[in-house]
């Protein structure tokens, strides 16, 4: 069984080469393009798993935004940058920065991946041309017989098999792509939603203060007005 799994491993690998080698200069610019998209996108993939957003409970890290002592992880450190403020204009600002430090890289990364992934068609498409070129060129300077017919099919394939190669690399980037950026758009949609909560808790301590302080004048002036009626 498993020299039947080497022999058909085997001979794939030499079509493969074969129809690589058939390819002509267009592949290796695409094999290059391939490379730089897919080690671009695991890199991003790797730093969106570092954010950890997902792994922390909604409820927990409300829980932090009151008690800082609990904070753990990459959110406590977001909230430890977000909540050094007294007032919901700073809080606001510190999400901008930190919306301007964390997310710009991300929406670099995916516009060059994005770029990468319309450039391999274009080039699968360039080494078509030249493909067609060279077969143009074997039927107008060639005599006939076997030479120009393989100067042909060898013209031929190549430009056959840069457009399949250039499609086959950009459609999986694509979606590669695609699900990268939704998971970058969860979480702009997380800091989002944290800054709404961190602004409603700092709301509620306003509030709190602003009755705290009313009370105390209330109780003042009650204390005010005894003191008068007893004199």
């Amino acid at each position: 069984m498993m020299e039947v799994v080497r022999a058909w491993l085997a001979r794939l690998w030499s079509e493969a080469v074969s129809i690589w080698a058939s390819g002509g200069w267009a592949m290796w610019a695409i094999a290059i393009i391939a490379f730089l998209m897919l080690a671009l996108g695991i890199h991003t993939w790797l730093r969106l798993r570092r954010l950890g957003y997902k792994e922390v409970p909604e409820d927990q890290w409300r829980t932090w935004i009151e008690r800082p002592r609990g904070r753990s992880g990459h959110i406590g450190d977001i909230l430890d940058f977000v909540t050094g403020g007294s007032k919901i204009e700073e809080t606001a600002f510190f999400f901008e920065q930190l919306r301007r430090t964390e997310a710009a890289p991300f929406e670099r990364d995916l516009k060059v991946m994005k770029i990468f992934v319309s450039a391999a068609p274009l080039v699968g498409l360039l080494g078509t041309v030249t493909g067609m070129l060279a077969t143009f060129n074997a039927l107008a300077t060639g005599s006939g017989g076997d030479k120009t017919m393989g100067l042909i099919a060898s013209g031929i394939s190549e430009a056959l098999v840069t457009t399949e190669t250039g499609l086959v690399v950009a459609l999986p980037g694509l979606f590669f792509q695609y699900y990268l950026s939704r998971r970058f758009d969860h979480y702009r949609s997380f800091l989002a939603h944290m800054e709404t909560v961190c602004a409603q808790v700092l709301h509620r301590r306003r509030s709190a203060d602003e009755q705290r302080v009313v009370e105390q004048a209330a109780v003042h002036q009650v204390k005010a007005l005894l003191q008068r009626a007893v004199s």
